[in-house]
């Protein structure tokens, strides 16, 4: 199996998952083992992740939701897009050690992007395919509304194709020593006590 077969097929079965309960404040379990199949559980996890922040980025558009609780919802907001930096982080190191030993060839050249930040526009984009879908099938839309959502579930469908292929050639590009990986570790400024000037008291 291709790993974007694989991490398509576990992104669906975390979506599904998610929806048979659709609260934001359910608790989470991870179905794959760490130690058995450690990739399987950090893109179980990483999509997690991606679903709840996705409904709260629902939640909090509400123009009636209570300022306080738009306050409170904002820093869970933060805090996911910190885990999920922090799992784009894990998933990379994963790829970083099983192609450690790669000869890399002399005129190897470097990608725009590592391969989990690939990973994480296929997670998004799972999304966005379960949720158009729903659009373009929902009974009490109308049919412009359906036939306006198909038509945008089949470029979402293709984009898929497109980026999973993309994913699949880069890590085989990767491999092959054609192409090597450079991951730069998150240096986001605002949550930290030290180098945001609100965090550490200054006006």
């Amino acid at each position: 199996m291709k790993f974007s077969e694989l991490a398509n097929k576990i992104f669906l079965e975390v979506i599904v998952k998610y929806h048979h309960i659709n609260t934001v404040d359910q608790p989470f379990e991870n179905k794959y083992d760490k130690d058995d199949h450690l990739l399987e559980h950090l893109l179980y996890r990483k999509c997690w992740i991606d679903t709840v922040q996705w409904h709260y980025e629902d939640i909090i558009r509400d123009p009636n939701i209570d300022p306080i609780a738009a306050l409170a919802l904002k820093r869970q907001i933060d805090a996911s897009n910190q885990d999920r930096t922090d799992m784009v982080e894990y998933i990379d190191s994963y790829f970083l050690e099983k192609y450690k030993n790669v000869t890399v060839d002399e005129n190897a050249t470097i990608n725009t992007e590592s391969p989990a930040w690939g990973v994480d526009r296929l997670s998004i984009l799972a999304l966005k395919v379960y949720h158009m879908n729903e659009e373009a099938t929902r009974a009490n839309a109308t049919e412009t509304h359906r036939t306006t959502c198909k038509k945008k579930l089949d470029i979402l469908l293709e984009q898929r194709v497109d980026l999973s292929t993309a994913i699949d050639q880069l890590l085989n590009d990767i491999e092959e020593g054609s192409k090597y990986m450079k991951v730069y570790k998150q240096m986001k400024m605002y949550n930290d006590d030290e180098l945001n000037p609100v965090l550490r008291g200054e006006k």
